[in-house]
């Protein structure tokens, strides 16, 4: 659970050096987080101390987010054991990476729903990869900041508490954005390997903190506004 930062970011590692030279990136280069980054440094509620448990478990949550959103093979993955590594929400069944893979991976793995479809405002079944990632990127252009606010254990079971943020910039799924702060509080427990490689990782939290925050806006056919998506943008 090393805590330096990684070649051109001071909070995720695994993104440049001789280690990625034969990575292969979902979107065909390296993600750039500064903007993330500068929305990080000017919202965050704490300032850990370098070296400490809570600053290392930071760390790893960042570069593990990272690797799961922007390396296309499970190969390339530095944080996980990927034949171990199983993925929860909410306490649901726990699944494989190549099940996490058939979900959509990103946004989809995590927005796990049993609504019926018609009450589904996002629906992770009608989405892929791409096109969730677009939503969201689109709704948070300067990206979807990270932090952890609490750390209850230290390895090899992390439990912690996170919190994550962003400004609604831009629209989502006809909604016109808001400008406001989206705000998502969760639990997590990450179980390591010896190797501190993340073998086990459950997530709980309320999926309508965020959804919620992001149908504020008018529809966008009552606004008479254009509706927009980019999939370049790459900051979360």
């Amino acid at each position: 659970m090393d805590s330096s930062g990684g070649e051109g970011d001071g909070y995720r590692s695994h993104i440049h050096g001789d280690h990625e030279r034969n990575t292969e990136w979902r979107f065909g280069s390296p993600p750039n987080y500064d903007l993330v980054n500068k929305l990080f440094e000017e919202g965050r509620t704490k300032v850990w101390e370098a070296g400490s448990l809570e600053e290392r478990v930071q760390h790893m949550v960042k570069t593990w987010e990272m690797e799961m959103f922007h390396k296309r093979r499970f190969q390339d993955y530095k944080t996980v054991n990927p034949d171990n590594y199983t993925f929860s929400l909410n306490g649901r069944r726990p699944i494989t990476l190549e099940q996490k893979r058939k979900l959509g991976g990103g946004y989809n793995s995590l927005l796990q729903t049993s609504l019926p479809q018609g009450l589904r405002v996002y629906d992770p079944s009608r989405e892929t990869m791409e096109s969730s990632h677009a939503a969201f990127t689109t709704a948070f252009p300067r990206g979807f900041a990270l932090e952890v606010v609490h750390v209850y254990s230290g390895p090899p079971g992390i439990v912690y508490k996170f919190r994550h943020w962003g400004f609604m910039e831009g629209p989502f799924q006809g909604h016109a954005p808001t400008g406001e702060m989206v705000e998502l509080y969760g639990m997590a427990i990450f179980q390591v390997d010896a190797d501190m490689k993340i073998e086990k990782v459950e997530f709980f939290y309320d999926r309508g903190e965020l959804l919620g925050g992001l149908l504020k806006g008018a529809k966008m056919e009552d606004a008479g506004l254009p509706d927009s998506s980019c999939p370049f943008l790459k900051n979360v």
